[in-house]
């Protein structure tokens, strides 16, 4: 089992930063693909970024690409994003999410177990 409770959103002007974090309870946490998604109204939840147990491997959405910075602390228990450059498409509400079993297919959320309550990032124009 993990327990994921994410942190760090709000509003902000188009062109700013926000760091969203992501608080992990559990034993399969450093073993597990972590990753972000987001969900606009109305839309369906979509991938924005992963991370491989490791640290090393990182993989991001096209339309976040160069903008956002996914991070993990395995010693802490936590992951994290830095978004940069802020557009109002980014507005969402972003979840954190964790993949025990390593799937392979890190863009999907239909891989993921456990899912954090989800953090509202808006971002004015």
């Amino acid at each position: 089992q993990v327990q994921l409770v994410e942190s760090g959103g709000g509003l902000v002007q188009a062109g700013g930063s926000l760091r969203l974090s992501c608080a992990a309870s559990g034993r399969t946490f450093s073993s597990s693909v972590m990753g972000w998604f987001r969900q606009a109204p109305g839309k369906e939840r979509e991938f924005v970024a992963a991370i491989r147990a490791a640290g090393v491997f990182r993989y991001y959405a096209d339309s976040v690409k160069g903008r956002f910075t996914i991070s993990r602390e395995n010693a802490e228990n936590a992951i994290s994003l830095q978004m940069n450059n802020l557009k109002p498409e980014d507005t969402a509400v972003y979840y954190c999410a964790a993949d025990p079993r390593n799937s392979g297919r890190y863009y999907s959320p239909t891989e993921y177990n456990y899912w954090g309550q989800g953090t509202q990032v808006t971002v004015s124009s």
